[in-house]
């Protein structure tokens, strides 16, 4: 059994009423948007966002789940599945999954008002219910993610990030969204904020850990995941390559700097990072701080009672970090 599988065991009941309940939420009056969205449904991807959400609330309530859960599901797959179209917006990307993305089959401008509606759907589902407690973590990591994506923007053209730095931004565009499937999971069955906030901490924590391995996909010999060097094309300074920037003397820093902002596009030059963020032992820094966040988070599962719930969520953790794209 693939370990995807093993981890939907638990909620495979509830992982199948929400997919019905996911395509309601979807359903408009206009027939292209009914179109584009039925395309959009039918090419999910693992739905591992969902899947926190159910786990997270059966481990806190000891296996009940209720409607709030449901709609907590579908908005965070509602504003998860907005940010993937807008991003194919930003980044001109085609593909998505293995398919053509919206704006490949219906232009920009559509892509960029579907991605409104969908965000607007996943508000609306907790307003239209007085769900506002599910509404403010949703929001806040909607905000979150934004000014994540902003931050490295605007650290890309400058490339004066710390380490620090970087974690703020991994916390903002990628762990904020893990950490509020958490969050939304736990709010939606127990009125406790305490327990709200530590299952928001442990979704923060597997979600820093999930994007220092995708950082470490860029540096990877296999032929899996996204092709090697394209963070360093787009002049990412990711947690390997800071790391080789402030451990190396001086002439190298200014050698590894000019690289990236002036021959970034250059194969042979790309290579030559590649092999210097590794010689400086860049990749193993990396993966010791993944393993470290990953500690975290099981540290704080390890409080709740042992249930078939806990042990998927602890294979969630293990799979952040040894999946192979």
């Amino acid at each position: 059994m693939k370990v995807v599988e093993q981890i939907k065991q638990p909620i495979l009941h509830e992982m199948e009423s929400f997919e019905e309940k996911f395509y309601e939420s979807m359903s408009t009056k206009v027939a292209l948007l009914n179109r584009i969205t039925h395309y959009i449904v039918n090419r999910k991807g693992k739905q591992m966002r969902p899947m926190f959400v159910f786990l997270a609330a059966k481990v806190i309530s000891e296996g009940t789940v209720n409607e709030r859960t449901y709609r907590g599901a579908s908005v965070i797959e509602l504003i998860h599945t907005a940010s993937l179209v807008h991003d194919d917006v930003v980044d001109d990307s085609n593909r998505r999954r293995g398919f053509f993305s919206i704006n490949a089959l219906w232009k920009n401008k559509i892509a960029v008002l579907v991605g409104d509606f969908l965000l607007s759907k996943g508000m609306l589902l907790c307003i239209d219910h007085d769900d506002f407690d599910l509404l403010k973590i949703i929001s806040v990591a909607v905000r979150e993610m934004s000014e994540g994506e902003l931050l490295q923007i605007e650290k890309a053209r400058l490339l004066d990030i710390t380490e620090d730095v970087y974690y703020e931004i991994i916390r903002q565009k990628t762990a904020t969204l893990i950490a509020a499937c958490c969050a939304l999971g736990a709010a939606s069955v127990a009125n406790d904020p305490e327990e709200v906030k530590k299952m928001h901490r442990f979704g923060e924590l597997i979600g820093m850990a999930f994007q220092i391995k995708d950082d470490l996909f860029d540096y990877g010999e296999e032929k899996i995941g996204k092709p090697t060097g394209i963070d360093i094309k787009e002049r990412k300074m990711t947690l390997p390559l800071i790391h080789a920037l402030n451990n190396a003397p001086k002439d190298k820093q200014r050698w590894l700097i000019n690289a990236i902002k002036n021959h970034n596009r250059d194969k042979r030059c790309v290579k030559e990072v590649i092999a210097f963020v590794k010689e400086q032992g860049g990749l193993v820094y990396a993966i010791e701080k993944m393993h470290q966040f990953k500690d975290e988070a099981l540290q704080i599962l390890d409080a709740y009672p042992d249930s078939e719930y806990k042990n998927s969520l602890k294979l969630m953790v293990d799979y952040v970090i040894d999946r192979k794209k």
